[in-house]
């Protein structure tokens, strides 16, 4: 499953031209394209490079281009922080590292005690899969693909009620994926994580089109808006933590102080 979902420099270049209209960077439109998006020797005439040799770059016929070449193209682009770091990543892979996995499997238990001292707070755990290893009542109250066993990613995108939780569904997912390319190496990604993202770019045309953009960008905090079917409208922060050695991702939400989402988060951890 790897090959089908794994990305590389050329896929990347073409999609993130694709999505740059000529005035966006200052140049006429002219007559009708045929595809939407900057063609190859406009990208070229941006960054400062011949034709010929950013063809090769698309082909995957040059596959060390130097940081100054990946700078241009950045601006070309117009790639923003994080997108230029997936793009240094593509271009410069770094050699697989030796990890012990039985660590990371013996870790993931240890943070539900952690999570259930937690009672007013909403939080849950990813390990490396994308399922939930570790999740306190309120996480799971407040949606129940939060809950241990869980693939909150897939659920997102193939579970109806989270269209109904979520009335700013397509934001959701946008930021979803964008985030999901931010933070995932392909080539060391868990193997169930590689065939969830296979299915969903069968199974899901939203999550297909997503996917198929190539938009990067990490988000580990912000505000998302919930529609809960017990106490209403919520809208709560997000808080994103990276535990690198155990390989997992904690999510804890937080509505702010005297807010009426404070007061209906603090109804529903009473239920």
């Amino acid at each position: 499953m790897a090959h089908e979902t794994a990305d590389t420099l050329g896929e990347f270049l073409r999609a993130r031209r694709g999505q740059i209209s000529p005035q966006q960077v200052g140049l006429p439109a002219g007559e009708r394209r045929r595809v939407p998006g900057l063609r190859r020797e406009e990208v070229a005439q941006l960054a400062g490079i011949s034709p010929e040799y950013y063809l090769r770059l698309e082909q995957g016929r040059n596959l060390n281009p130097s940081d100054q070449i990946l700078a241009a193209l950045a601006g070309a682009l117009q790639l923003d922080e994080d997108a230029v770091a997936y793009l240094h990543r593509l271009a410069h892979p770094a050699p697989p590292a030796r990890r012990p996995r039985s660590r990371a499997r013996t870790n993931q238990g240890d943070l539900q005690p952690l999570l259930d001292s937690w009672p007013q707070t909403p939080a849950y755990a990813l390990g490396p899969s994308g399922r939930v290893v570790a999740a306190n009542r309120l996480a799971v109250l407040l949606c129940p693909f939060f809950a241990v066993g869980h693939n909150p990613l897939r659920a997102a995108f193939l579970e109806p009620e989270m269209r109904s939780l979520y009335p700013q569904w397509d934001d959701m997912t946008a930021k979803a994926v964008s985030g999901l390319r931010a933070m995932i190496d392909v080539d060391e990604a868990d193997s169930e994580l590689l065939e969830t993202i296979g299915e969903l770019t069968v199974t899901s045309e939203r999550f297909s089109t997503l996917w198929t953009r190539r938009e990067v960008r990490r988000r580990d905090t912000g505000l998302t808006r919930l529609n809960h079917p017990l106490v209403g409208e919520l809208d709560l922060h997000y808080e994103k933590m990276v535990r690198p050695q155990a390989r997992q991702l904690i999510v804890v939400y937080y509505a702010d102080q005297g807010s009426t989402s404070a007061e209906r988060l603090a109804i529903l951890s009473s239920l």
